[in-house]
């Protein structure tokens, strides 16, 4: 269950099934927030019928990622363990220690958590090591050479 508090100047009808948004003009700001909220309802519609899927992945020798009840914690190379708390709505699973999986219905807290949990340690260009979304692609740099 989502709830969304509707920007101004803009309405939500139900009408058989439908969602229908209206807005109360024609100039640049009501075109503006007339998109926003479609967008935010699709998104809450899709959330809550599909539900959304962010993935991440660690790369690093030693490091590792592991959940306990609403904690995540992770080991990235720190003299101390990276602890996370999930919110609400999110669920949070990894698989062999470096695949980790953030899943719920709200689109906005999905993308914090996962963002959060790569912030801990974002991929560096020289060793590659780090916590990157899957698929991302992270340029290396050649280091320094010697004389």
């Amino acid at each position: 269950k989502l709830n969304l508090e509707l920007p101004p100047r803009t309405a939500l009808k139900v009408e058989g099934g439908n969602v229908v948004l209206s807005r109360d003009g024609e100039d640049a700001q009501a075109r503006a927030l007339h998109g926003l909220s479609r967008a935010l309802v699709h998104n809450m519609v899709k959330g809550v019928s599909e539900g959304f899927v962010k993935k991440l992945e660690i790369h690093g020798v030693g490091f590792k990622a592991a959940v306990q009840g609403n904690t995540v914690t992770m080991s990235l190379g720190y003299s101390h363990p990276v602890v996370y708390q999930i919110p609400d709505q999110v669920k949070v699973t990894v698989e062999d220690n470096t695949k980790v999986t953030i899943e719920g219905p709200d689109k906005q807290s999905v993308g914090l958590v996962a963002s959060e949990l790569r912030s801990f340690y974002p991929p560096e260009p020289y060793k590659g090591k780090g916590v990157r979304y899957v698929g991302e692609r992270i340029i290396r740099k050649e280091g320094k050479t010697v004389q």
